[in-house]
């Protein structure tokens, strides 16, 4: 009802913090009438990329944007070199090459992620070829699964895509033959009961989608998941509770 009474008043809609995955976006266009655009910032930098409303170009789902006028955003790897398209790396800014850039540092701490010339952000992207960015996640959030790099967000975008699914979080639990598996902890709709048999459903569907490493090998029904006061997902909680869990049994 309240939907309802928006639905074509709202010309675009801006989004940050968690990545928008495709449920939300085609929920805003079929009840809302509007676009939902997704952008890229930190509390201590501000927004850095964005699918900019007052600039000309193409918005790509799942695309956080394009870099915010007067900073030169790159992809780096861990050696600190930059990386081209579709390259898995962590966002940087170019100091040097960003004049409108305002963050210096902590407050009498040290600042390590400011060095060789870049400030690192922490998280994980790549650039699409026509220069978007598209947010993987946190570096400490994604899997190494069996050799293959697993980004959370993709999982989880996929499994909200299955009518029983309300909410979901997914990570990497220890396992000794592949280094981490993927597991996702999931919020049913209320028309739907925990099963074995749901949970091979999910991650079947899951696979079917992406791939066959980046399916979820355990699925947990859970009735909330833990998230910062602005409604982030605390997938470290999580984790470091599985791998207690691991450690105790």
């Amino acid at each position: 009802a309240a939907a309802a009474r928006v639905k074509g008043k709202l010309r675009v809609v801006s989004s940050a913090g968690e990545p928008l995955n495709p449920e939300v976006i085609r929920w805003f266009d079929a009840n809302l009438a509007a676009p939902i655009h997704d952008h890229y910032g930190q509390t201590e930098n501000g927004m850095m990329v964005n699918n900019h409303h007052g600039l000309a170009h193409s918005v790509r789902a799942g695309s956080a944007g394009f870099a915010m006028p007067g900073y030169r955003m790159v992809v780096l790897d861990e050696a600190g070199n930059e990386l081209g398209p579709n390259q898995p790396g962590i966002l940087a800014v170019d100091i040097a090459k960003s004049p409108l850039r305002w963050f210096e540092g902590y407050h009498q701490a040290e600042t390590p992620t400011i060095a060789g010339g870049y400030y690192r952000t922490g998280d994980t992207v790549e650039y699409e070829p026509d220069g978007s960015v598209s947010f993987i996640g946190r570096a400490d959030d994604v899997i190494t699964s069996a050799g293959y790099r697993i980004g959370p967000f993709d999982v989880e975008s996929a499994l909200i895509e299955h009518p029983a699914v309300n909410e979901a979080a997914v990570v990497g639990v220890p396992d000794p033959q592949r280094t981490e598996i993927v597991k996702a902890f999931v919020v049913l709709a209320s028309a739907f009961k925990g099963s074995e048999a749901l949970a091979e459903e999910l991650a079947q569907h899951v696979k079917k989608r992406l791939s066959a490493h980046a399916y979820p090998r355990e699925v947990e029904f859970v009735t909330e998941l833990p998230k910062t006061p602005s409604g982030k997902i605390q997938r470290f909680l999580l984790r470091k509770a599985e791998v207690e869990k691991r450690k105790a049994g």
